[in-house]
């Protein structure tokens, strides 16, 4: 008994000695879930396909993959005009085995090879942790397949000044009464332009980030609205109307001065080094464009000089507060004519877990797909907004169609070019 005792004890201090060797190396991460299901010695390329101009965040990725598979040579490789090519690349003798892919692109001809080609991410055998990903993210398709996996999501809202609000005494606005009520004070201590942003005629300006969430509120319960929106149906332009009377009322209430909006040339590098200038207490953007901020902090002699703590917010058009519009960003499937399938879902295995999503989303700047906003302080005021306020088109099915519809019906009543009835006159009219 005692010599089967000692051996025991001795097993015991081996297995310990043997972990404190190896905690150097040991990744915590393993221990949450991920294990290797292929032989770790495998040698093979995988290719992934984005039309990102460099993609540092996912290429950590690719680092942190080859702990576990050493021998896995992992590419990010740009295609130019990404959205028109993608399908001709599907198609030809250097297919990707991973690719960005877009909801939007779901149901329409011209992309079809694009969903053609994607395996199904849902089926079980794959072993993905779809659970850790926000559901009303993820893609309604019509036969509960899924085509594509969200790696980032977006919204729409402000970037916000935080010092500016500290020096003056004021709070971040969280409803649309206490907006407008912000925007005087600020104007009555000698600022200009309390809220600024992008105001041409493309997808993020800021005539479509302040309308597209309220509108989202007023039909996202709404099957039949839905439905007339979908289909382009003339009558479903009266369901603009709330949106477009807010966005008035908006701009009635001197929330933002057009002509100074004007002046700022694009919807990211110019609206970030705008608000960098330190003068602008609220800039509207999306959050492709807070993904940006970092960089350019070191481009800005204006932030240099004189530095200031920033997030990112909601923008409350409503009366109750604001909504979160919670949509998917950058996708990825998989090419399931891939000849290193396996070893491409493996690297998707590794990839959509709640750690590896959240760091990706923190590397690049962006909002993590996962139930976790907590874990990024710059967007932390998305995760204080109500269930009952956080709406995403995957879930009520808002076409793209529909969406320009609004956007371009949006800029025309912004700029004072047509009017409400006019523009729920046109609806399914409207053209880029």
């Amino acid at each position: 008994m005692m010599k089967k005792t000692m051996c025991m004890f001795l097993a015991v201090l081996m297995l310990l000695g043997l972990t404190a060797c190896g905690s150097e190396k040991q990744d915590v991460r393993s221990e949450e879930g991920f294990r290797p299901a292929l032989d770790t010695s495998v040698s093979c390329h995988i290719s992934v396909a984005g039309g990102y101009n460099n993609f540092e965040a996912l290429e950590t990725e690719f680092d942190r993959f080859n702990e576990f598979y050493p021998n896995v040579e992992l590419v990010f490789t740009k295609v130019d005009d990404y959205n028109n090519m993608i399908g001709m690349v599907l198609n030809g003798n250097d297919a990707p085995d991973i690719y960005v892919n877009y909801s939007w692109m779901y149901g329409r001809e011209r992309y079809k090879t694009s969903i053609d080609h994607a395996e199904d991410l849902a089926d079980p055998a794959l072993g993905l942790d779809l659970g850790c990903i926000r559901g009303n993210i993820l893609l309604n398709t019509n036969d509960g397949t899924l085509p594509m996996v969200p790696v980032f999501s977006n919204t729409y809202g402000m970037l916000v000044n935080n010092s500016l609000f500290e020096k003056e005494g004021l709070s971040v606005p969280a409803t649309y009464r206490e907006l407008v009520a912000v925007c005087d004070a600020f104007r009555e201590k000698g600022y200009e332009n309390p809220m600024m942003g992008f105001s041409q005629k493309e997808t993020t300006s800021l005539f479509t980030l302040v309308l597209y969430p309220y509108f989202c509120g007023t039909v996202a319960h709404d099957e039949e609205a839905v439905k007339k929106l979908n289909a382009l149906d003339a009558s479903a332009g009266e369901y603009m109307r709330p949106a477009l009377e807010k966005l008035v009322q908006f701009l009635n209430d001197g929330c933002v001065d057009l002509d100074a909006c004007a002046e700022i040339e694009n919807n990211y590098d110019a609206v970030i080094l705008r608000f960098f200038e330190g003068d602008v207490p609220m800039m509207l953007c999306s959050g492709d464009a807070v993904s940006g901020t970092k960089k350019r902090e070191s481009r800005s002699e204006a932030f240099i000089a004189n530095p200031f703590t920033y997030t990112f917010a909601p923008v409350p058009m409503a009366e109750e507060g604001a909504y979160f519009l919670d949509m998917p960003n950058l996708q990825f499937s998989v090419n399931k004519d891939s000849s290193n399938l396996d070893m491409a879902n493996e690297f998707m295995r590794f990839l959509i877990t709640p750690q590896e999503l959240n760091e990706m989303a923190q590397n690049k700047g962006l909002i993590s797909p996962t139930k976790d906003l907590s874990f990024n302080s710059m967007y932390t005021a998305l995760g204080a907004v109500p269930e009952s306020r956080i709406l995403s088109p995957e879930v009520f099915g808002l076409s793209d169609d529909a969406v320009t519809q609004l956007r371009l019906a949006g800029y025309l009543v912004g700029t004072g070019e047509i009017t409400i009835d006019e523009a729920v006159a046109g609806y399914g009219t409207f053209t880029q």
